[in-house]
């Protein structure tokens, strides 16, 4: 099985949405980069509800033996980065990324990838989700960025209307 490798908004969003468990139920393990562990950390610091990703037991924390690219990569934050540098290494990786730079990146790089829309739909797929525009409501309301026609394509995917 090909590596996951996951970044820091996945985890937070699925972890509101009180769906974090998904990830294993669709991907039995995941790689998460020692940058995302540090992000997830220093916002436990200010009082987020974030996960720990090193205390999951199907979590697998790793940092890219590739340093020297990471700071190639000016507009990505160090998770991102990260998680591409980890993927770069892992040939047939995929990547669970949200911010659009980072997938962009993701693309122009030929990974595979997925994000937290497509870890809901997948759920849903699985029986574990009922209806997923609750869940894009409640992203929304968390600071999600989800222009329009996404939002119709995901729910169109999904099976439901706007």
């Amino acid at each position: 099985m090909p590596d996951v490798i996951c970044n820091t908004s996945p985890l937070s969003y699925l972890h509101f949405l009180d769906l974090l468990d998904l990830i294993p139920a669709l991907m039995k393990q995941i790689v998460v980069p020692e940058a995302v562990v540090e992000e997830l950390r220093v916002g436990r610091e200010k009082g987020l509800g974030l996960p720990t990703p090193e205390k999951l037991p199907w979590v697998t924390v790793k940092s890219p033996a590739s340093a020297r690219v990471l700071p190639m990569v000016t507009d990505l934050g160090p998770g991102e980065t990260s998680v591409l540098a980890l993927a770069l290494e892992s040939p047939g990786s995929v990547v669970i990324l949200d911010d659009g730079a980072a997938r962009r990146t993701a693309v122009a790089l030929s990974l595979k990838l997925t994000g937290t829309l497509g870890i809901l739909l997948d759920g849903k797929k699985l029986g574990r989700i009922p209806r997923v525009r609750p869940l894009l409501d409640e992203l929304q309301r968390m600071g999600f960025r989800l222009d329009s026609r996404t939002r119709t394509a995901v729910l169109s995917r999904a099976g439901e209307r706007d």
